[in-house]
């Protein structure tokens, strides 16, 4: 599984050169740190898939000596990989340019990320034709948009709620989502997993 990670490396290795050029101009903004390190975690693992979309290359991964759980494995920990390395791209960046990052940011992001990735990898998979990964990065645009109000009216109108929340011992809160992220990230894991088996290339 890691020989299809380097892979997906070597293929990017133009790309790989803006990675970080990339992830400047949006750290030189005052975008929050948590959009900051969703935008740099999605950056490597879906233009894999874009990739992968354009050249057909589940054909060719699947006459490589790989099953396919650990193609799609080696796709669920590589957005592991990305994610950790991106965060600490991202977290010296910005205290490079003295701007504030915290531990609720980098946690929050990351919960984020992989409950994108677990929304979007089973939907790639099940798809996985013409410009889906477009769709899928464009969608989740537009939702982040229209959820973006929605949670701002929650906040505003249910101060009991959040204060109740907000009330909670933070380590607390960390640990439930962490679990409820892993629960999310592992379940897509396996679905994805029974996808990929059943499709025909």
């Amino acid at each position: 599984m890691i020989n299809l990670i380097r892979r997906d490396l070597i293929i990017q290795k133009w790309q790989l050169l803006f990675f970080i050029p990339f992830i400047l101009v949006f750290a030189l903004t005052d975008m929050p740190a948590i959009l900051i390190i969703i935008v740099a975690s999605i950056f490597i693992p879906f233009n894999t898939l874009h990739y992968d979309e354009r050249a057909e290359t589940n054909i060719l991964l699947n006459s490589l000596p790989y099953t396919r759980k650990e193609i799609i494995a080696s796709r669920f920990l590589a957005a592991i990989v990305y994610l950790c390395v991106s965060i600490m791209i991202v977290s010296l960046l910005l205290l490079l340019f003295q701007k504030s990052i915290t531990l609720t940011d980098i946690m929050l992001s990351a919960g984020l990320f992989l409950c994108f990735v677990a929304i979007s990898y089973p939907i790639y998979y099940m798809i996985n034709h013409g410009n889906t990964t477009m769709f899928i990065l464009i969608g989740f645009l537009g939702l982040s948009f229209i959820m973006s109000p929605i949670i701002s009216n929650f906040i505003n109108n249910q101060p009991a709620v959040i204060n109740y929340i907000l009330s909670m011992p933070r380590s607390y809160l960390y640990i439930t989502g962490a679990v409820f992220v892993s629960f999310i990230y592992l379940l897509s894991w396996v679905v994805t997993t029974v996808i990929y088996e059943r499709k025909e290339f």
